[in-house]
C-alpha cells in the first residue's frame, strides 16, 4: 500500500495564511476597542447641570426647608438623574476667616449646614463608600491633620458630610463631632461619608455647570455659594468619582 500524502497544496496554504491574518487583525482591533473602553471611563460618560424650580423635599424638616433655596441644581447623565442639590439661601460666615492655606473656605465653620442632596439611585462617595438612595443633609467639615489622611484629600481639606434627613433636623450649626456622628449614621461605619469641596474656576455667568478632572477621574458640580452679607464664593463639589487609593 502506498502512504497517503497529507501535505497541503500551495494555493490552500496561501488561503489559510490570509484567513489567519484577517482573524488576527480582527481580534487585535477588538482587543484595542475593549482596552480603550476600559481605560477611558470618563470619555464614555458625561454629566450636565441645570437649575430647576423644585421645592426642597418633604423628607427634610420644615426648618431645613425654610433655610434652603426654592430651586435645585439637577445633575443628569446618560442613565438619567444622578442627583439633585438644594443649597442654602445664605451660608453663615465667621467673623474672621481662617488664613490656613490648606483651607479653601476658611470663612465657614465646621458643622455649618450647606444644603441638601437627593440621590434617586445608589451613589458612591469620594472614598468609594456606597450610599443608599434618599435625601441627605450637607454639612461643612475639614479633613483632620492627624497623619492618617495623608494623600487622601486634594490640595484643600474642605469636604461636605452627608447626614440622614430624619436625624439632622435643625439648620443651626453643630459641632464637628456632631456632624461626624450624623454622617456615620449614613455609612453605618466608623468613617463618615465625605464629598470633596473646592473653589470653582468657572465664570459666575456660566454657573451652574459641570466640570471634569482627569486625576483623579471626577465630575464636579459648580455653583455660586451664597454667603452672608451678599457675598458669593464659587464652589465645586465632586458628585461622581473617587480619590485615588
Amino acid at each position: 500500500m502506498y502512504a497517503e500524502n497529507f501535505s497541503v497544496p500551495m494555493p490552500a496554504k496561501k488561503n489559510l495564511a490570509m484567513k489567519l491574518s484577517r482573524l488576527i487583525s480582527l481580534l487585535s482591533g477588538l482587543a484595542l476597542v475593549l482596552f480603550c473602553s476600559a481605560a477611558s471611563p470618563a470619555a464614555a460618560q458625561s454629566y450636565k447641570a441645570e437649575k430647576v424650580v423644585l421645592a426642597p423635599p418633604q423628607e427634610l424638616s420644615a426648618g431645613l426647608r425654610d433655610a434652603l433655596a426654592g430651586d435645585a441644581f439637577r445633575v443628569t447623565g446618560s442613565n438619567g438623574v444622578l442627583c439633585e442639590v438644594w443649597v442654602r439661601k445664605s451660608v453663615p460666615s465667621l467673623p474672621v476667616a481662617s488664613q490656613d492655606k490648606s483651607i479653601a473656605f476658611g470663612m465657614i465653620a465646621e458643622g455649618t449646614l450647606m444644603g441638601a442632596i437627593r440621590f434617586p439611585s445608589s451613589a458612591i462617595d469620594y472614598r468609594g463608600t456606597g450610599i443608599r438612595p434618599g435625601v441627605y443633609t450637607l454639612r461643612y467639615a475639614l479633613i483632620p491633620e492627624d497623619g492618617n489622611h495623608s494623600g487622601v484629600a486634594p490640595p484643600q481639606r474642605d469636604f461636605l458630610l452627608l447626614g440622614p434627613a430624619a436625624d439632622d433636623t435643625d439648620p443651626a450649626t453643630v459641632t464637628r463631632d456632631q456632624a461626624l456622628d450624623l454622617s456615620r449614621k449614613v455609612t453605618g461605619m466608623r468613617h463618615p461619608t465625605v464629598w470633596s469641596l473646592s473653589p470653582s474656576n468657572i465664570a459666575a455667568s456660566q454657573l451652574p455647570a459641570m466640570s471634569h478632572q482627569d486625576d483623579p477621574d471626577c465630575w464636579m458640580l459648580n455653583w455660586p455659594l451664597a454667603l452672608e452679607g451678599g457675598k458669593t464664593a464659587p464652589a465645586a463639589l465632586v458628585i461622581h468619582g473617587q480619590a485615588q487609593s
